[in-house]
């Protein structure tokens, strides 16, 4: 049988049980791994559809001007370089800029760094610890992000992050809506209280589980800040890192980001 020069293949009724295909590079099976990021899982399609119609109708009250609207969220923030979360070959990850550390050596530093905040209360002091984390949000119609630095974040640090955001929009006289994940920290109990303060003119809009990533555009800041801090930075002390953070912040005020992709 001849076939066309144009085609070359024979018709699926002429061709014999279908065999695996070999990849044209032939790399091996665990030439390249993928490291997926912790905590980024599917949600529910009807839980998220439900969730992006809710965020709709307050983005619209947020327009007329009825409400304040604050999509909010934390991230950490390491002294050393870590790899970015993709595809890797496994013979550059020695290359990366990394500084390997056990968890008992990360849990000491860390001891070191509680010890020198509770003491001193200042960061000028502070040259112990591994990480730092930032609680933000960002306001919908203006770019504007609004932040605190922490060494850690908990529900003491987040009472005091509420207080300085009604400082800034309580002489507004309009609600602040701000939207957060189901995380344990944003249903703690201590909480209470200060919602209780500002009842009537503070509240969360819970998200469903797991729709964080998808319907909050902080995230796409978060990825935006730590590239412009430098991914494959090792900082020599905490006080560096903080710095650093904080001069990247303050130039987002000056020139705010309208659009974040992630």
């Amino acid at each position: 049988m001849e076939l066309s020069r144009t085609g070359d293949r024979l018709r699926p009724r002429n061709r014999g049980p279908p065999r695996p295909r070999e990849c044209a590079l032939r790399v091996k099976k665990n030439a390249l791994t993928y490291c997926r990021p912790t905590g980024r899982l599917d949600p529910n399609p009807a839980d998220l559809a439900y969730a992006s119609l809710e965020l709709a109708a307050l983005e619209y009250r947020a327009r007329r001007g009825e409400i304040i609207l604050l999509y909010e969220d934390e991230t950490i923030l390491w002294r050393f370089a870590l790899p970015r979360a993709g595809w890797w070959r496994t013979a550059q990850r020695s290359r990366l800029p990394t500084r390997p550390m056990t968890q008992s050596q990360i849990k000491r530093e860390e001891s070191l760094k509680r010890q020198a905040w509770l003491h001193y209360r200042s960061w000028g002091r502070m040259t112990s610890g591994v990480l730092l984390s930032v609680i933000g949000a960002v306001q919908y119609g203006t770019s504007n992000v609004f932040y605190k630095i922490v060494p850690h974040f908990d529900a003491q640090a987040l009472r005091q992050y509420i207080h300085q955001v009604m400082a800034t929009f309580g002489k507004t006289e309009k609600e602040v809506v701000m939207v957060v994940d189901r995380s344990g920290i944003h249903r703690a109990h201590k909480l209470a209280s200060t919602l209780e303060h500002w009842h009537g003119r503070f509240r969360f809009h819970m998200l469903p589980a797991h729709c964080g990533h998808h319907l909050n555009p902080i995230e796409g800041f978060w990825r935006v800040m730590k590239d412009r801090i430098g991914a494959g930075r090792c900082f020599a002390d905490l006080h560096l890192l903080y710095h650093r953070t904080r001069q990247v912040l303050m130039a987002h005020h000056e020139r705010p980001i309208y659009e974040f992709h992630w």
